[in-house]
């Protein structure tokens, strides 16, 4: 993919003049949605949205003295697979027994995004309360389509129980999240009938991909186009990160193109909402009342949408958004409860 190098103080400096309007991010000024693709680290917490905060916080950071921003990680950059992408850092609970895990996706559209830092906030909880983490990268659409994101995804999931002996993990305690893209393989992998393969001639293959809960930040619960044109008002299904997610051309326009019965199955199959049925772990799903703006890709209707679904199936789906919440990081707050509660760590 193609990078533009504009730096980070001429961008905020352009951005400068908007810095006393409220709610600009990513997802409604192109000068942030550029510099989320060239720095993806300044998603603070990790929800492939950047604001005009973040950036500016990420400014600040470069003047000060270099400091720890977050707990190192036990092991850092672990391949689980045979790509250079496909890398881990965990964090090992202080625990006396097999501990829960957490697997933390970062988003970027499958396009950008890195697994460091992981979301600071959650990490240290989850260490608190005795449950480790994990957070992966996985190969971007510039490398590849789907399901590469998504199978990369459930490997590392794979491979964390493999490691379950040894790094001190209960395998029968997952839980993944993650914000945009990721919320939306961590929904993938909460739906998806296991893909473990018992006859298969690698032992990772063997282990489970199924998870007791997921988070799902500034998600999307499908990504058929066709359905995103129905759920979501003005022109979401012509965001530019679905054309490159399914291998399609950059100028590929739902509008015109036919779409055969290939196609029509590859929309399904990503869509994480096609594999949901009653057997299912339950979901926390957050959304920031900013992204309720006609053709925005991260709009709280993907969260009724999905709610709605599994609640005719009878499972358990958590809805919030800011609003819902008196201060910024109240949310987090009932995402750990939430978490911990489906870990069976409360009851420890």
């Amino acid at each position: 993919m193609k990078k533009c190098c504009v730096p980070l103080l001429i961008v905020l400096s352009t951005l400068s003049t908007f810095a006393q309007r409220p709610e600009r991010t990513s997802e409604n000024t192109p000068k942030l949605a550029e510099l989320l693709e060239m720095r993806p680290q300044l998603d603070q917490n990790r929800d492939g949205i950047l604001t005009m905060k973040e950036a500016f916080e990420g400014r600040d950071r470069k003047k000060r003295p270099a400091q720890p921003n977050q707990i190192a990680p036990t092991f850092a950059d672990v391949s689980y697979g045979n790509h250079p992408s496909m890398k881990l850092d965990f964090w090992k609970a202080d625990s006396g027994r097999p501990s829960a895990l957490v697997v933390w996706i970062h988003g970027g559209g499958f396009r950008s995004g890195d697994k460091a830092p992981a979301n600071s906030v959650l990490l240290k909880a989850f260490l608190d309360a005795g449950v480790s983490f994990a957070s992966i990268n996985y190969r971007l659409s510039d490398i590849g389509p789907y399901p590469m994101q998504m199978n990369d995804s459930a490997r590392a999931i794979q491979f964390l129980r493999s490691k379950a002996g040894e790094w001190n993990i209960d395998p029968d305690r997952i839980a993944a999240g993650g914000g945009s893209a990721g919320s939306g393989i961590s929904q993938w992998l909460a739906f998806h009938d296991d893909l473990a393969d018992p006859e298969s001639s690698d032992p990772i293959e063997h282990f489970s991909t199924r998870l007791r809960c997921a988070l799902a930040l500034n998600m999307q619960s499908t990504y058929d186009p066709r359905i995103i044109k129905e759920i979501i008002p003005g022109a979401a299904y012509k965001n530019n990160a679905l054309p490159a997610f399914y291998g399609l051309s950059d100028d590929w326009n739902l509008s015109t193109a036919e779409i055969d019965a290939d196609l029509d199955a590859l929309f399904k199959d990503a869509s994480p909402i096609t594999h949901l049925t009653k057997d299912d772990p339950p979901v926390f799903v957050f959304h920031t009342e900013r992204t309720r703006t006609d053709g925005n890709i991260h709009h709280p209707n993907f969260g009724t949408h999905l709610e709605n679904a599994m609640q005719k199936l009878g499972i358990e789906c958590v809805r919030r958004t800011d609003a819902d919440y008196s201060s910024p990081n109240a949310q987090y707050d009932e995402m750990i409860e939430f978490t911990l509660k489906h870990l069976g760590v409360s009851a420890e």
